[in-house]
């Protein structure tokens, strides 16, 4: 196998989960997820700061996504219109890959405490970056944190369905369909 190939950041990312499931987070090494993956401990240092990291790897990515999706929403859009282009625009970019690898994330986070601390971070992250671009925008912080809070409880809801169900779900769609429902909801709380 060549030492430089270019997928080399989702081969560790694959190679962790494969080990998590099989022999648990704690006793796995990065020594051994380099191995795996077929590259050295040093490569998955230059990709990883340590094997927690491997678990929201995508997560700058994601929260740079869901911001150039409200960014790009019209000028005129309503704090959760622009918070739907975010969603819009990030569950768009998330494939097969990301669809393959869930599972098994999820059992790795349900297994390990440091995990679920760091997967409820990463929420916090989402909405925070989500909460920043409509501050920008110009909206008002306490709007802007409602509804980045709403932005990010609807793409969790809509991850959840899609990793569940039927192949032909699109992320982009339930996540959509999420904020929809959690905006009948907030109306109906009076």
């Amino acid at each position: 196998m060549p030492r430089w190939q270019p997928d080399g950041r989702e081969r560790l990312v694959l190679a962790a989960l494969q080990l998590f499931s099989e022999q648990g987070y704690d006793e796995t090494t990065v020594a051994e997820i380099a191995e795996r993956a077929g590259l050295t401990k040093s490569t998955f240092f230059r990709h990883f700061p340590d094997k927690r990291d491997v678990l929201s790897a995508g997560q700058e990515t994601l929260s740079r996504l869901l911001v150039e999706g409200i960014d790009s929403a019209p000028a005129q859009a309503t704090p959760l219109s622009a918070v739907a282009a975010g969603l819009q625009r990030a569950a768009s970019a998330m494939g097969p890959f990301n669809r393959e690898l869930a599972p098994q994330l999820r059992a790795a986070v349900a297994a390990n405490t440091e995990l679920q601390e760091r997967y409820a971070l990463k929420q916090v992250g989402l909405a925070a970056a989500m909460a920043g671009a409509l501050i920008a925008r110009g909206i008002p912080e306490a709007t802007a944190s409602v509804a980045a809070e709403l932005g990010a409880l609807a793409f969790k809801e809509a991850y959840s369905t899609w990793i569940d169900g039927d192949e032909d779900q699109e992320l982009a769609q339930l996540s959509l369909a999420a904020l929809d429902r959690l905006r009948v909801t907030i109306s109906e709380l009076g």
